[in-house]
């Protein structure tokens, strides 16, 4: 069985606040700082998950 890599967004450009998120398990999400790969790893369940990128799309999130 392989080991899901982790995966960046395409719009991390190296200067900003970004995440990594390893979608290989049906029943949990990883996510980790990108800039920290060693550091915490927060777990959410796909539905969470998919529900937070839907409201980012949407930019739902957006303060400025």
């Amino acid at each position: 069985m392989l080991t899901p890599e982790w995966q960046k967004s395409s719009y991390s450009n190296g200067q900003a606040n970004c995440i990594e998120a390893r979608l290989g398990s049906p029943a949990a999400v990883a996510i980790r700082d990108s800039k920290n790969p060693t550091g915490s790893v927060l777990t959410v369940t796909p539905a969470a998950w998919s529900s937070f990128t839907t409201t980012i799309k949407h930019g739902s999130l957006d303060v400025c």
